[in-house]
């Protein structure tokens, strides 16, 4: 409806020729906030509007369709457009640029993606609305950029011809030739382990001329370029030096890390979940059937694409206790007041992965059998240690559980995963020497729980009588099994 009134209304919009060499000189609303446009570019859509140049009567104009921020320079000859870092998310104010799909000079299809960016939550790919060519890369590979800031400049091609870039071009697009070195705009292909290689020995990548596929930078091209010849390890479980607690070099000087991605985030969370009450329930939980429920669905698989672990019946039967005590996966919406008791239990498991600690979480755990938890596991696992988590993966939880004792140690205080108003830190399950009645020693296997709870929606008489009844189903998987849906 509103592009119909806009067509219809010359004052607004008038059919643009692609033969024209600059924008209509009446301009389309816009919303300010966004980020302001010089004066060269006095054409703005915003992100959220639709645009749509129409075929007019014989002019020969071309359509387009968007949906995301851009400017069109008005002084541009065949018309540039600047694309810039739409919003991503909720709360998203800035992102990582991962890594370039395209070059300058590369033809760009509708839809074809164009780099690949990291926010708080979720990698995102870029994708371009409009068919042309890259004519200017605005940052490089690991730059932190605004949402509204130009990601790439695009040459939008003509109707019937392919866009020419001219030598005549204005002022505020700089020349070809001018332009700084493709290389260091785009990055050199290579393994986020050799970028490290390269930058503990203090090396710029971008000056290693790579022998790989399609000029990859690999280890053995670092090394030869410094001079040293020392054997490194590939097979570390992270990429991360301070991670993985060994390093390459020699140097014992001080260096300094940036936190970037899914580390810069935790940053940000955990400084506001130190604001919050928190207090602490500890149980220990006899987990003797817990651990034949295992054998048993190990023992008795067909598929040899599922692992049966702990986690999924953990998972299940939070979530059948979570069902007696709602408040328990509730919210605090601390400006009004008031609690939100989350109608789903979207039950997040913590994961610590080579690109720093993320939590997605598992939706609607309650309408879910066991097997479809460990398919959903695994899919969420996989998609965390490739870096690929979307947006919904990683967002909507209502309670989180971090499996510490997968690692070591038998147990740990969490701190909330806000707005969430709990979080359940598991400690490895171990063999205990344990008394009968009649003074008996028997072995059982017992894993000790951590409950963190933010105090200002849950005493802890409530988290205690939770606790018991997820204990009980635990150490009971008939009455989980009875109850079930």
């Amino acid at each position: 409806m509103i592009a119909r009134r806009i067509w219809r209304s010359h004052r607004f919009l008038r059919p643009f020729s692609s033969s024209s060499v600059c924008a209509p000189p009446l301009l389309a609303p816009y919303h300010s906030q966004w980020f302001a446009s010089p004066k060269s570019r006095p054409f703005l859509v915003p992100s959220l509007s639709l645009m749509k140049w129409c075929e007019g009567g014989g002019g020969g104009s071309r359509s387009w369709f968007s949906n995301e921020a851009m400017s069109i320079d008005s002084d541009a000859r065949g018309g540039f457009i600047d694309v810039p870092l739409a919003q991503t998310g909720e709360g998203i104010a800035e992102c990582e640029l991962l890594k370039w799909f395209v070059k300058e000079g590369d033809p760009v299809e509708e839809f074809q993606p164009l780099c690949e960016v990291q926010s708080d939550k979720a990698t995102i790919e870029i994708t371009s609305r409009f068919k042309g060519k890259v004519a200017l890369i605005s940052h490089a590979p690991g730059d932190i950029i605004k949402v509204g800031e130009t990601l790439v400049k695009l040459a939008v091609e003509d109707a019937n011809d392919a866009l020419q870039v001219s030598s005549d071009t204005p002022e505020n697009v700089e020349p070809i030739c001018s332009k700084p070195k493709l290389d260091s705009l785009v990055g050199a292909l290579s393994t986020p382990a050799v970028r490290t290689l390269a930058k503990d020995l203090g090396i710029d990548i971008n000056l290693v001329i790579g022998s790989g596929k399609d000029g990859r930078v690999l280890k053995e091209d670092v090394l030869q370029f410094s001079g040293q010849k020392q054997n490194v390890t590939d097979s570390a479980p992270s990429d991360n030096p301070f991670i993985r607690g060994d390093s390459v070099s020699t140097n014992y000087e001080d260096q300094i890390v940036p936190l970037r991605g899914f580390n810069r985030a935790m940053v940000k969370t955990m400084t506001m979940a130190t604001k919050v009450p928190h207090f602490h329930f500890v149980e220990e939980i006899n987990c003797d059937a817990l651990v034949k429920l295992k054998h048993f669905f190990k023992d008795h698989n067909t598929d040899s694409t599922v692992k049966h672990t702990f986690l999924p019946t953990l998972i299940k039967s939070l979530s059948m206790a979570l069902t007696k005590y709602p408040y328990v996966n509730g919210c605090f919406n601390e400006e009004s007041l008031e609690i939100i008791l989350k109608g789903s239990h979207n039950i997040g498991v913590a994961m610590a992965t080579e690109h720093g600690l993320v939590v997605p979480n598992i939706k609607n755990v309650q309408s879910l059998s066991l097997l479809e938890i460990t398919r959903e596991m695994s899919r969420l696992q996989h998609l965390a240690t490739n870096n690929k988590l979307s947006p919904e993966d990683v967002t909507g939880g209502t309670i989180t559980l971090s499996n510490i004792g997968a690692i070591g140690g038998k147990f740990g205080s969490p701190l909330l995963n806000l707005p969430e108003v709990a979080i359940i830190a598991l400690g490895r399950i171990e063999k205990v020497p344990k008394f009968k009645e009649d003074g008996s020693v028997y072995p059982a296997s017992t894993m000790m729980v951590n409950i963190a709870a933010d105090h200002r929606v849950l005493d802890g008489a409530t988290v205690a009588r939770f606790c018991c009844q997820w204990k009980e189903y635990i150490e009971k998987p008939e009455l989980l099994m009875l109850q079930m849906r």
